[in-house]
């Protein structure tokens, strides 16, 4: 499989509920509780294209463009956007739609990068 095949299969999709525990005293979802389910989504996605244990190593701009209110739906995306020797970037985006109506937006864009890690914790090659 070509590195282009294994970054399309790599792509992972994952829905949620805001349900009121996940949300401050606006009644929207914490930011921090967003980043969390961001760095989840890219750490899969990571995974699946390397297959190896990865970790985070930093995110870069996580720009929120809406506030997600208790009770929407979000859809997480999360895709590779480079591949390294050791380490990767993983572009995750969050889409909100209401549960009862169509139509949905881009809510929040952030990119997370990885590295592959031995038994050690030493950087390891992403692809053999």
């Amino acid at each position: 499989m070509s590195l282009e095949e294994k970054i399309k299969a790599a792509e992972t999709r994952v829905f949620k509920a805001v349900f009121p525990n996940t949300t401050n005293h606006y009644d929207t979802l914490y930011g921090g509780m967003a980043m969390q389910w961001m760095d989840e989504i890219a750490f899969i996605t990571a995974t699946r294209l390397a297959r190896k244990p990865m970790v985070t190593v930093s995110s870069d701009r996580i720009d929120f463009r809406q506030a997600i209110q208790a009770g929407m739906l979000v859809e997480l995306i999360g895709n590779v956007v480079h591949v390294g020797n050791t380490s990767m970037r993983v572009s995750v985006e969050i889409f909100v739609e209401s549960m009862y109506a169509e139509g949905r937006e881009l809510a929040i864009h952030g990119t997370f990068t990885f590295v592959a890690i031995d038994a050690d914790k030493k950087p390891v090659r992403i692809l053999d």
